[in-house]
């Protein structure tokens, strides 16, 4: 018990313990002498007697308590305070002597140790340094050609977490939304149907060399994304993470249409006279004379025509069948289309049998939703049940809905329409001749009805063989990294962090004061992701007063056009879901977000750590906790122009909470929640400062 309590707590229980004792030897001796006098009328003097000697034995013990404290207790933990500093946080410098000078040789001693873990932390800095100058050679050219590759490519934990993504997977995935993160759920930018099944189909072959190709959408439906997953090796008793492939093909397909498009035209306009000239010698009879060699040169003619019009027909369709159609499976294309049609304020539900088409998802895709979206127009219905089953040695694609029939004329008019408007002019009904197929409706009764679309060709899904297990190894922490259930019990460097810091137009949010400027930076597995910051101006609809100018330097004229705080703040909940929140003073900063959360509809329920309280479980109550004062006691430096800036600010709270966390931990605080227990004790700092 006695040893979770503070150093100069314990010395002051211990004077306490020390006072006590001699007033109550005092007090029994004097009650012993006045019982062996047997005299009452000496009462009142040994009574004064005690009261004078408790009054001097208490001063006595206070005043050198108060000379113990100040002297010793106090002196050993700001050395043990800065010892902390060097040995976990990488702060460097010599420690002040003249703090402990009532210490003897513990001071110079520890200024010592300190100057000789600098020199030996310099030297190993050293050697590091030149290995990292190769590794970083290394790092640089593998980061320039994954950048340069042309797909997007995502690693991803066995629960779906990003632990990798190169620019190409921000521009295919962040489209219209946040842009993505480390650490953040995969679904939270694609839709998660096809992914989870093909994450599941992988695991199940066991295959360490085995890929799956699916269709997978954009959470938002404006993207259909080809994709290509596979396994990598994972930790025993742990799921496997996967490398994500992603290509956005739309300007493929649309290439592809466009050349569809010219040979068909090719083949009308050939074929057409063609057939003119097998007319019109059709007409001169069988054997007429003709001047020269005429009539037999023009039936030679066309029929070499005839033939070679006939032989490209045949082997383009040949050549489109295995060039356009592959095997897709059933709910992937049915997500896909589902996502299409959500994208136009569309419902659907979906069912599918596990079956593989031999189609170009794409067409089909582009087919169907273009018939929804036309059917909607015409307020035939906006409500569809999308359905795929198996029939013979093919699949029919069912599209049921209730209400108004579809008459034949009508549906005939939409296939005439072309597939993609404004991409290409190909007509829908390519669709069903590149596919061998056609599509009618069909009444199902009780009001219900539907579109039929058969697949010539589907087989149902089957289980591959055993594989021969060929081990691959990564070591990237994020795809092994042990996720707890629980916040409270989370160890600190498996959390996610938002470090985080406003300006505003002063310091009363109850009276009327408003945020000009947040900033943020997410910390995840214990480093500071560079890419993911934030940090926008906001308009606070009032006027700025100069003194808050002269702090931070925001100014009307600033924040003029700056977006208002109801846009900001939603963008920065998304920014910041999942992870514990760390401000310098956070009460100060949470109160301007927690204002706000009736007329956003939003909740910071998020953990919240702040470095005030942080700092002084590290170095004790008697230091001084602003950031200022903290900055320097950890080596940090923020440059003037910075200070009292958000985005500097939380800069530089983000590297003082870097450095305290291998502080904390070396305290035996590991966890979220025995932080949490320990800075409880130090709240009353928080309402001195505020």
């Amino acid at each position: 018990m006695l040893q979770k309590l503070s150093l100069r707590l314990r010395i002051f229980l211990l004077f306490a313990g020390l006072a006590a004792a001699a007033l109550g030897a005092v007090m029994a001796g004097l009650w012993l002498g006045y019982r062996r006098l047997g005299a009452p009328e000496t009462l009142d003097a040994f009574v004064q007697g005690g009261v004078v000697a408790g009054f001097v034995i208490l001063g006595a013990v206070a005043w050198v308590w108060y000379l113990f404290d100040i002297n010793v207790a106090r002196p050993i933990d700001v050395l043990a305070g800065s010892l902390r500093a060097r040995a976990h946080s990488d702060v460097n410098g010599g420690i002040d002597g003249g703090l402990a000078a009532y210490l003897g040789d513990l001071a110079p001693a520890a200024t010592a140790a300190a100057a000789s873990l600098s020199e030996t932390r310099n030297a190993l800095a050293e050697a590091v340094a030149r290995e990292t100058t190769r590794l970083m050679g290394e790092k640089t050219r593998l980061e320039t050609l994954l950048s340069d590759v042309d797909a997007g490519v995502i690693l991803c934990s066995g629960d779906h977490t990003l632990a990798f993504y190169n620019g190409q997977a921000v521009d295919l995935m962040g489209a219209g939304m946040a842009a993505p993160g480390l650490d953040r759920r995969l679904f939270e930018y694609l839709r998660e149907g096809p992914i989870l099944l093909a994450h599941a189909r992988l695991i199940a072959t066991g295959d360490s060399d085995a890929a799956s190709d699916l269709l997978c959408a954009t959470l938002t439906g404006s993207r259909v994304l080809s994709a290509r997953m596979r396994l990598m090796a994972a930790d025993n008793g742990t799921v496997p993470g996967y490398v994500l492939t992603l290509r956005d093909v739309t300007a493929d397909h649309a290439a592809y249409t466009r050349r569809e498009a010219l040979l068909a035209e090719v083949f009308d306009r050939v074929r057409r006279p063609a057939a003119n000239l097998t007319t019109l010698m059709a007409a001169i009879p069988e054997g007429a004379a003709a001047p020269g060699k005429l009539d037999t040169a023009l039936r030679e003619e066309v029929a070499a025509l005839t033939t070679a019009v006939t032989d490209l027909s045949r082997r383009h369709d040949e050549g489109r069948e295995g060039w356009s159609l592959t095997m897709t499976r059933a709910s992937d294309l049915l997500d896909g289309l589902r996502a299409r049609m959500e994208g136009e304020g569309l419902t659907a539900e979906t069912q599918a049998d596990a079956l593989l088409l031999r189609c170009n998802g794409f067409e089909v895709i582009a087919l169907l939703a273009g018939l929804t979206e036309a059917m909607a127009r015409e307020d035939v219905a906006r409500a569809f049940r999308l359905q795929v089953e198996e029939e013979g040695t093919g699949a029919l694609i069912r599209l049921v809905w209730h209400g108004a029939a579809l008459p034949v004329a009508q549906l005939e008019r939409w296939l005439d329409a072309p597939l993609e408007p404004g991409i290409t002019a190909v007509p829908r009904r390519s669709v069903l001749a590149s596919h061998g197929t056609e599509i009618w409706p069909e009444a199902i009764g009780q009001g219900a009805h539907s579109l039929c679309l058969p697949i010539p060709q589907a087989r149902r899904v089957v289980r591959r063989p055993a594989p021969i297990a060929r081990p691959v190894v990564y070591d990237f922490d994020l795809l092994s990294k042990a996720r707890s259930a629980g916040v409270q019990d989370a160890r600190l460097l498996d959390l996610t962090y938002v470090v985080f810091d406003t300006e505003t137009t002063g310091l009363l949010p109850g009276q009327g004061d408003e945020i000009v400027q947040i900033a943020a930076v997410r910390i995840v597995n214990g480093r500071r992701v560079e890419g993911e910051v934030f940090n926008t101006l906001v308009n606070p609809r009032r006027a700025i007063p100069l003194t808050s100018t002269d702090v931070h330097g925001i100014t009307d004229a600033m924040v003029q056009d700056a977006p208002f705080v109801e846009e900001i703040v939603p963008r920065f909940h998304k920014f910041a879901e999942g992870a514990v929140l760390v401000a310098h003073n956070a009460p100060f900063d949470m109160e301007f977000l927690r204002r706000l959360e009736p007329v956003t509809g939003l909740t910071f329920d998020n953990p919240v750590f702040d470095t005030v309280l942080l700092s002084a479980v590290v170095f004790g109550q008697h230091e001084v906790h602003s950031l200022d004062a903290l900055s320097h006691r950890l080596g940090i430096t923020i440059p003037e122009e910075d200070r009292h800036t958000a985005i500097g600010d939380t800069m530089a709270t983000a590297e003082a909470f870097l450095k305290l966390l291998p502080m904390l931990q070396g305290r035996g605080f590991t966890t979220f929640g025995a932080v949490l227990s320990e800075v409880r004790r130090h709240g009353r700092l928080l309402k001195d400062l505020n």
